[in-house]
C-alpha cells in the first residue's frame, strides 16, 4: 500500500494523479495543444499542493512509459526522473496502451471479446496493442502498424474487437468489418497509470533510473503485417 504520483504525457493530454492504497485522491488533466513542458511542473505543484503534500511524502513516482509522443515521453519521464532522484524515491513505469486497456475495462465491465489499443503515429500508421477482454492479458504485444482495409481481420473474424484511443478516426475509413466497435474518448491518462502503478509497487516492479528510456518504437514497419 502506498502513496503514488503518476504522470502521463504521451499524448497531448498532459495528466497527473495521486493514488493512496489504490485509491484515486486527485487527478488534474489539461488537453492544450502546447508543449507539457509548459504545464507539467505547475500540475504536479498545484494537485500536491491542494492534497497537502511534499514530495518526500510519496512513496514512488509513476510514469507512462509508452509509446506515444517522443517529446512528451520525455518531458513526463524526465520529470518523474527528476522527482524519484531528488527524493530518494523509485520509478514505476506503466505502458500507456496497457494502461488504456484497463480503462476500457473499467468503464465496460461487461464488454466481450478483444480490445486493440490505438496510439496515432503518422500517415496511416498506428501504435497498438491487443488484450483480452479484462484489458490485462496481451494478445499481440505493442508494435507499430500500418492499417488497412484487412487489418486486425485474425481478431476481427474470432468475434468483437473494440478499437480504442486517439486514431479512430482513420481506422473507420479503412476498416468496414461488423464485429469492429469503436469506441472513443479514452486516451492515456495518469488516472489508470496510477491503478497499475500502485499493482507495480506492490509487486516491487521498480525501474533501473540511470538506465531506464521511454518505450518510443520508433521503429516503423516498411510493411503491412496481417494481423
Amino acid at each position: 500500500m502506498a502513496l503514488i504520483l503518476s504522470i502521463d504525457t504521451s499524448t497531448s493530454v498532459c495528466s497527473v494523479a495521486v493514488h493512496q492504497d489504490g485509491k484515486l485522491l486527485a487527478c488534474a488533466e489539461l488537453f492544450l495543444d502546447k508543449t507539457h513542458s509548459e504545464n507539467l511542473a505547475a500540475i504536479i505543484h498545484d494537485v500536491m499542493g491542494y492534497l497537502g503534500f511534499t514530495p518526500k511524502d510519496f512513496d514512488a513516482f509513476a510514469v507512462s512509459k509508452g509509446p506515444g509522443s517522443y517529446t512528451g515521453l520525455r518531458i513526463g519521464v524526465s520529470t518523474a526522473k527528476g522527482l524519484c532522484f531528488a527524493n530518494d524515491k523509485p520509478l514505476l513505469a506503466i505502458g500507456s496502451l496497457e494502461a488504456m486497456a484497463y480503462q476500457f475495462h473499467c468503464l465496460n465491465p461487461d464488454a466481450k471479446g478483444s480490445i486493440c489499443t490505438m496510439l496515432d503515429a503518422r500517415r496511416m500508421e498506428v501504435f497498438c496493442a491487443v488484450f483480452d477482454a479484462s484489458g490485462r492479458n496481451y494478445i499481440l504485444p505493442t508494435e507499430a502498424h500500418i492499417v488497412e482495409e484487412n487489418s486486425f481481420a485474425s481478431f476481427l473474424n474470432l468475434g468483437t474487437t473494440y478499437f480504442v484511443g486517439n486514431s479512430n478516426d482513420k481506422v473507420k475509413a479503412a476498416i468496414n468489418h461488423p464485429n469492429a466497435k469503436f469506441v472513443d474518448h479514452i486516451y492515456p491518462s495518469a488516472k489508470y497509470i496510477g491503478y497499475l502503478a500502485e499493482e507495480a509497487f506492490n509487486a516491487g516492479k521498480f525501474e533501473e533510473m540511470a538506465y531506464f528510456e521511454p518505450y518510443y518504437l520508433k521503429e516503423f514497419m516498411s510493411t503491412s503485417k496481417k494481423l
